[in-house]
């Protein structure tokens, strides 16, 4: 809490709180508060950034990219919570994951920008739909219905939908022995092709939605609920954290691929596609995805904020 001239400001993360002490007896040192206030608004603001975070200037060389977008920023929503694509270290503070890493590439390769925004997940897809992000990138499954609202890169990963469950489940080993059972309560998260699974085979009763996976996963340890629906590769990252507590059972429910979204009509999608069809070509997303899903990522989310 820093005191200056007669208010305070208090400031965290890009959030800032601007408290006024005017005397009514001096009206010209009210309007020299009011001047200063503004200014440091301003400066605030714009140092903060609503909580992004840019890369270091433009990446790449207008004479190395593949399409050069001329130092263009590009607006990137991710959540920051969605391991391993995206993170903020608990003891350090500096964010990382996949869609980091993805994404720096491919500015190096288009000649632009990256700032990197946080945004929770339920809305993501409608803000980037609006235009209030240039892309998505938190691990977004390609479905027609979401073809509707935003325009998809090409696939960069195939993933899996499995059941997380206490350790040593015995009542049940796939989603069919959970139908069969009306005792039986599944969890998943709001908003996510995980529920849509979900609700395929199970009445809206017997699910239980969180607004994020970490909620659920409590819920689970608790004994509130019986097994969550949840995509493997995040699903192993619980495991790992609680390796004596919870595990993945039963075979994949639903294979579903993952891209980049975007706003309809957005003029990124034919550069980034080309950007990662090089990527492909010359082994960084393979690359990439033995860093982030291999057995050397070691990051759990007991590590991140």
């Amino acid at each position: 809490m820093q005191f200056i001239s007669g208010f305070s400001i208090c400031s965290c993360c890009g959030l800032f709180e601007i408290k006024f002490f005017l005397r009514r007896r001096n009206m010209k040192n009210k309007k020299l508060v009011l001047v200063i206030v503004l200014a440091i608004s301003v400066f605030m603001l714009s140092a903060c950034g609503g909580a992004a975070k840019e890369a270091e200037g433009c990446l790449g060389t207008a004479e190395d990219a593949i399409v050069d977008l001329e130092c263009r920023e590009v607006r990137i929503a991710v959540e920051n919570a969605y391991l391993p694509f995206n993170y903020i270290s608990a003891e350090t503070g500096e964010a990382g994951g996949w869609d980091y890493d993805a994404w720096n590439d491919i500015c190096t390769r288009l000649h632009c920008t990256p700032v990197f925004v946080e945004s929770a997940w339920d809305g993501m897809i409608q803000s980037v739909s609006e235009g209030q992000y240039d892309v998505g990138a938190d691990g977004v499954t390609n479905t027609e219905e979401r073809q509707k609202q935003v325009a998809f890169s090409i696939g960069y990963q195939q993933i899996q939908q499995r059941l997380l469950v206490r350790k040593g489940e015995d009542r049940f080993s796939t989603i069919e022995d959970i139908v069969a059972n009306p005792e039986l309560k599944l969890g998943t998260q709001v908003s996510t092709t995980n529920y849509e699974t979900a609700a395929k085979y199970l009445p809206e009763d017997r699910i239980q939605a969180f607004d994020t996976f970490p909620f659920a996963v409590q819920a689970l340890l608790a004994g509130d609920l019986d097994a969550i629906i949840i995509d493997e590769i995040v699903g192993l990252g619980y495991q790992g954290t609680s390796k004596d507590q919870l595990e993945l059972i039963g075979p994949s429910i639903s294979s579903d691929e993952l891209g980049f979204i975007y706003p309809l009509g957005s003029d990124l999608v034919g550069p980034v596609d080309q950007a990662l069809e090089a990527m492909k070509a010359d082994g960084t997303l393979d690359a990439l995805q033995a860093k982030y899903f291999g057995p050397d990522f070691t990051i759990t989310y007991d590590d991140i904020q």
